[in-house]
């Protein structure tokens, strides 16, 4: 299957927690909800399910509360074959070096959740990093903190087209994250129109049917977590390598 299947981590105090919908406050760890794992530890759920490429978000990096760094650290040595993606909750310059020379992960995620627009811009000079842009959305609305992000969606993923250093653009609805209630495939298709990087779907995902309904509009890949964690997206599936 040449589509990429990325399994979520979702670190919140050192446990991988279930996101839903944003709501942060609420986050409960993943083993109350999943019908795979019996524990929230990343570590053990990583050896349990061995995916091939995996997103880890550092909640606590996220929300100004702390960091997961050591336990993503211990991930990423204890994977080594597999293809691993951080949001590191990066706001500046000194927080994109700092998980660079961690070496914490293949690809560094900017999202517009905690990063600036002229930051984006800058990083994506330099040929050293491998970063992507994850579009943080919210009932259809940029979520940032940097007025010159303030705009359209499909405006903003246009307008990364001239940052050729960018490897892929996520498009993350938070108020899908967790929910199963499906995606708007019309919506992502647009972007997959305007778009000149390789467009990644989250939130929403709630099994094959729609990966496969992805893949038919050219999208490169999806997060997913839920879908796994019910039966509805099988764990042999993640252990697929695409090229």
């Amino acid at each position: 299957m040449n589509f990429r299947l990325i399994f979520v981590l979702d670190l919140l105090d050192g446990v991988v927690v279930h996101a839903k919908r944003g709501e942060r406050e609420q986050y409960a760890p993943v083993h109350l909800f999943s019908s795979i794992v019996g524990s929230s530890d990343p570590v053990r759920i990583m050896e349990k399910l061995k995916p091939a490429d995996v997103y880890i978000a550092d909640l606590n990096r996220l929300m100004g509360t702390g960091s997961n760094k050591g336990i993503i650290k211990e991930i990423r040595d204890n994977n080594r074959k597999a293809r691993i993606m951080v949001d590191y909750g990066v706001k500046t310059a000194d927080d994109l070096e700092e998980a660079a020379d961690a070496e914490i992960a293949d690809s560094i995620i900017l999202g517009t959740e905690t990063a600036s627009m002229e930051l984006i811009g800058e990083v994506s000079k330099n040929d050293n990093l491998d970063i992507s842009i994850s579009v943080d959305i919210f009932n259809k609305q940029v979520l940032t903190k940097d007025k010159h992000v303030k705009t359209d969606p499909l405006l903003l993923i246009h307008e990364l087209n001239e940052y050729r250093g960018v490897r892929d653009v996520i498009v993350l609805e938070l108020d899908r994250v967790g929910t199963k209630s499906g995606i708007d495939f019309n919506f992502l298709a647009r972007a997959v129109d305007v778009s000149e990087h390789n467009i990644l779907c989250g939130g929403g995902v709630s099994g094959c049917e729609d990966v496969d309904k992805m893949q038919g509009i050219g999208v490169k890949g999806a997060l997913v977590a839920t879908a796994v964690h019910d039966g509805s997206i099988p764990v042999p599936l993640l252990r697929l390598r695409t090229k």
